[in-house]
């Protein structure tokens, strides 16, 4: 795929994908290939190749002598990191933020009680490694690189609970934790007693205590719901 065509493809998927999301096209709107060619200037080859992205990502349903039909909300992939991206950057933010944060709350805790059984010394490692920088980047107004290590860290979590299901989550949390930043969802820097929770699960992993994990990590995501019912109402 050339330069020039590949920007038309993502241009036309960037500016479809949230259209969808956001509702412009409600679902059972049909989308004709002809008139997306002759609206946003860029050939049926590109058109198509987008509504098989979108396709994948069951926004859309493409039918011979039907056209591309927008599938309900039901339908879509909510787990894919593209749609959360879209979904965060619309009106509909604050009840999908509060959707990840409560499924977070479900899951974390539990991976980092597993973790704390699984993980092997390289991961609590990396685990230490990634909240001694969340400290060191949690004052001053450095939310940027804060987020950095915050996202390596829950990822880490995740991954050492030796659950795959979970360890796939980390791109569901890496996109909650990003759109909290990029959308100004947190306060200037991070809650102090939050970062200490932060270390004190790290802690707590590495010291193979279960328990105390899945604790302090409950205290974590109910500590991002508080945020949000002030931040996000």
């Amino acid at each position: 795929m050339d330069r020039g065509h590949q920007g038309l493809h993502t241009k036309l998927l960037a500016t479809l994908g949230p259209a969808i999301t956001a509702g412009d096209y409600p679902p059972g709107s049909v989308l004709r290939t002809g008139e997306l060619e002759e609206r946003f200037g860029v050939s049926r080859t590109v058109v198509r190749e987008v509504v098989r992205v979108l396709e994948s990502m069951h926004l859309v349903e493409s039918r011979r002598r039907v056209g591309v039909t927008v599938l309900p909300a039901e339908e879509w992939n909510v787990f894919d990191p593209q749609v959360i991206r879209w979904r965060m950057a619309g009106a509909d933010r604050p009840r999908q933020l509060r959707s990840l944060t409560t499924l977070r709350s479900a899951i974390e805790p539990v991976a980092a009680g597993l973790a704390a059984r699984n993980a092997s010394p390289e991961e609590c490692a990396e685990i230490t490694r990634h909240v001694l920088e969340m400290v060191a980047t949690s004052h001053g107004h450095q939310l940027d690189a804060y987020l950095v290590h915050d996202i390596a860290f829950h990822r880490t979590v995740l991954r050492a609970s030796g659950n795959e299901m979970f360890a796939r989550l980390g791109d569901v949390v890496s996109e909650v934790l990003s759109a909290r930043t990029r959308h100004q969802v947190m306060f200037d820097d991070p809650d102090p007693a939050a970062v200490t929770l932060h270390v004190q699960v790290a802690e707590a992993i590495r010291a193979r205590d279960a328990e105390r994990a899945e604790r302090l990590t409950r205290e974590i995501t109910e500590g991002a719901l508080r945020e949000l019912d002030i931040l996000a109402p």
